[in-house]
Parts: structure tokens; sequence; C-alpha cells
């Protein structure tokens, strides 16, 4: 009969856990893997099991949290029902809310990592998540017809999401009113104008009438345009 071990048995959400409280408690991650993983009675091999790095944890909050919000909202019963803008908004709605609970983690690595010009690191593996997620929606807007087709910039939507993802993230970060309503209003607005540039306007009916005289030269001339 093999002989029984007492080695410690620990899951990623255990370590994910431990992780978050020592950040938390010291405004700062833990020396090293070896130390940290000796405060928790494991090994390094049982933390690289898992993670390859501590911002390896801190990415996947990111991405389970996004993850969560996905599903969340898909489970509504009135989800087939929505719009495209309207599964957009309620994404980002839930999203924050999610954030809440884990604000003052999210804050932390959200700083540490914050850059000007690019999405931070934390996020790479958050981004595919919403990317899929902004595609699977714009896609349904535009079998719809209620999103506008336009032959260099509808797979940029995607873009315009993303950008709004990083817009909303970062005002929340910085908002201190109660309960976060200008987060809720900055949402509105944004996803508002991003969904009213994606839809149809005036503007592409012009492209189209450009687009059809451009086809029609012969009656052009006739009518003497």
């Amino acid at each position: 009969m093999a002989k029984a071990t007492n080695k410690p048995v620990i899951t990623p959400e255990q370590i994910r856990d431990a992780y978050i409280d020592y950040v938390l408690t010291n405004n700062e991650p833990p020396k090293s893997v070896y130390d940290f993983a000796k405060k928790l009675g494991i090994t390094e091999a049982d933390f690289y099991n898992y993670f390859a790095s501590f911002i390896a944890i801190e990415k996947s909050v990111w991405a389970i949290l996004t993850i969560e919000a996905v599903e969340k909202i898909k489970e509504q019963e009135i989800w087939a029902q929505y719009s495209s803008r309207e599964k957009i908004l309620s994404f980002f709605y839930s999203y924050i809310e999610l954030l809440k609970t884990k604000r003052s983690f999210i804050i932390y690595t959200w700083k540490k990592h914050e850059k000007r010009l690019s999405a931070p690191v934390i996020l790479s593996d958050a981004k595919p998540i919403f990317e899929n997620f902004a595609e699977d929606v714009i896609q349904d807007g535009l079998d719809s017809g209620e999103l506008a087709q336009r032959k260099f910039f509808t797979k940029r939507y995607k873009d315009g999401l993303w950008m709004q993802f990083l817009f909303i993230i970062n005002f929340w970060a910085e908002d201190d009113s109660n309960d976060f309503e200008k987060t809720d209003e900055a949402i509105e607005k944004g996803i508002n104008v991003a969904f009213d540039l994606f839809q149809r306007s005036p503007i592409d009916n012009l492209f189209e009438y450009g687009k059809f005289l451009a086809r029609n030269g012969k009656l052009k001339e006739k009518m003497g345009i």
C-alpha cells in the first residue's frame, strides 16, 4: 500500500485569495514566490502549477471578473430581447458591480500597471474575453440592421468598444461620487455616443447615394448632374 503523504492540497483560488490578502495588508507584492509559498505552507512547485508569476495572478482576477460579467448578463431572461446597445450597456453596469466587490485590489493593480498610451498588462487575459463578447454583440447588431455595415470601419467597432472599456475603468478608478453614480452616467453617455456612431446616419445615406450615381453614369449625364 502506498504511503500517505502530508503534502498540503491547495487550489488556485486559495493562492489567489492569499495573494490578494497579502497585497492589501502590505500594500506591495510578496518579496518572492519562495517567501510567499513558504507562508502558505506549500512549495514553489505547488505555486507554479497554477501561476507563472504574481502578475499572472493579477491578470487572472481581471479575466475571471470579465467572464463572470458576461455569464451573468447572459443568464437574464430578457437577454435575447436586448438590442446590441442594451447588451453592451448591461455588460458594463454588471462589470462595475463585480469590480466593486474587489475594488481595493482592482485599484491597486490598475494604478500599479497603469499606462497612458496602452492597455495595462493586467488586462492581457481579459481583453480577448471582452473582444469576443463585443464581436458577437456587434455581429448581432449588423445582422439585425441595428448597426451600419461600413466597408473600412465595421471591423473597427470592436476597437471602439475596447477604448470605451479602458475609459470606463479609468473613470471608475477616479470616481469619488456616492455609489459611483458618475460612473453609471459615464457608461450611459459613452456607450450611447459609440452606438450612435455605429448606426446608420444621414452621412451613410449620402455615401450610398453617391455610390448609386457613380454606378449609373449615363443616367447621371441625362439628368444633367
